[in-house]
C-alpha cells in the first residue's frame, strides 16, 4: 500500500495530541513543576519539539519528545535492519518519553511510538510503524508487574505474545547477562492490518501507557525511602544509561541521522552511578530485583 501526505497529517495530528495528553497527565501528577517546551528545527530536515520537566516533587526528570524529521540517505543504524533501503529518502515521525521518577519506589517507564517511510523514484515506498513501552523497577512490587503487563496485554490484543517476546530480546544488556527491567511491549517493522490496522496498534501502545503507569506511580511515589534505596537506584540507573548508549536503535538513529543531540540524550537520568563489582547482599530487597523481576518471566498468561 503507498502511504501520502494525508496519512502523514493523520499520524502527525495523533502524535502531537498523544503529547499534550502524555504532558498534560504527568505534570498534573508532579503537582509542583511545570514543562518547559523547547522548539527546535533540523538543518538536514525537519524538526520538533521537546518537553522536559526536571527536579518535580514525583518526577526527578521527566521528557516526552515529539519529532518529524527527514533525510536523503538513511544512518547506518537503519539501513543495517534494511540493506534494500540503502540510498533512499526517508521520513520519521515520532513521540519518545522517558520518566525518570524521584522515589526509589518509583520504576522509571519509557514509551515510543513512530511511523516511518522510505523512499525512491520509481517504487513503491516501504513505511512501518514502531514502539512499545517497557518498565524498569529498582525494586520489584508483584502488584505492580502484573498491572503493567495485564495493561500491556490489553493495549496490543492479539500480539502481545509477540511484542512481549521482543520487547524481553530487545531491552536486554548482553554485556551484563541481564534484562534493562521487566519488559512490556516492542514492535518495528510493522504494518500488519495495512496503515489503518498498524496505525490502529500504534495508537492503541501509545494510548495504554498511562493506565498502565499512573497507577504505579500514585501507589509509590510517598513510600518512605532514605540513603540505602536512593544509591541502589542510582546504581541501577547506570544500567538504563549503559543500554541507551551502546545498544538502543533510536538513540544511534538519531546520533547517526544528525539529530538534536540534547533532545536524544533526553533520556538519561539526571544523577548515576557504577559500582565496581558490586553486588547485594542475599535476601536483601536488591537482591530480590534480580532473582525475582530481573528474569524474562510471563507474568500473565499469554
Amino acid at each position: 500500500m503507498s502511504v501520502g501526505p494525508s496519512n502523514f497529517a493523520e499520524v502527525e495530528d495523533y502524535l502531537r495530541r498523544l503529547q499534550d495528553r502524555l504532558c498534560a497527565a504527568l505534570q498534573a501528577e508532579d503537582g509542583a513543576q511545570a514543562f518547559k517546551h523547547d522548539i527546535w528545527t533540523r538543518p538536514a530536515g525537519g524538526g520538533g519539539e521537546t518537553r522536559i520537566l526536571e527536579d518535580g516533587a514525583v518526577f526527578e526528570r521527566a521528557g516526552v519528545g515529539f519529532s518529524s524529521v527527514s533525510g536523503d540517505t538513511l544512518p547506518s543504524s537503519a539501513s543495517k535492519q534494511r540493506p534494500e533501503l540503502e540510498g533512499r529518502r526517508w521520513r520519521a515521525l515520532g513521540v519518545s518519553l522517558v520518566v525518570h521518577p524521584r522515589n526509589p519506589y518509583v520504576p522509571t517507564a519509557h514509551l515510543n511510538v513512530r511511523f516511518f517511510c522510505a523512499e525512491a523514484d520509481g517504487v513503491d515506498p516501504v513505511w512501518w510503524f514502531g514502539g512499545g513501552f517497557d518498565l524498569t523497577p529498582y525494586y520489584g512490587f508483584e502488584e505492580d508487574a502484573l498491572h503493567w503487563h495485564h495493561t500491556a496485554k490489553a493495549a496490543a490484543g492479539d500480539a502481545y505474545p509477540f511484542f512481549k517476546k521482543w520487547c524481553d530480546e530487545y531491552f536486554y544488556l548482553p554485556h551484563r547477562h541481564e534484562p534493562r527491567g521487566i519488559g512490556g511491549l516492542f514492535f518495528d517493522d510493522w504494518s500488519v492490518g495495512g496503515f489503518d490496522g498498524a496505525f490502529a496498534t500504534a495508537r492503541s501502545v501509545g494510548d495504554h501507557f498511562l493506565p498502565a503507569y499512573l497507577p504505579i506511580v500514585q501507589r509509590r511515589k510517598d513510600l518512605e525511602h532514605g540513603e540505602r534505596e536512593r544509591n541502589f537506584q542510582l546504581y541501577r540507573r547506570g544500567r538504563y544509561v549503559e543500554f541507551n548508549l551502546v545498544h538502543d536503535r533510536g538513540t544511534l538513529f538519531g546520533l547517526q541521522s544528525g539529530g538534536r543531540t540534547e533532545s536524544i540524550l533526553m533520556s538519561m537520568p539526571p544523577a548515576v552511578t557504577w559500582r565496581y563489582q558490586w553486588w547485594p547482599e542475599p535476601g536483601t530487597p536488591e537482591a530480590q530485583l534480580y532473582k525475582e523481576f530481573l528474569i524474562r518471566r510471563d507474568w500473565v498468561p499469554l
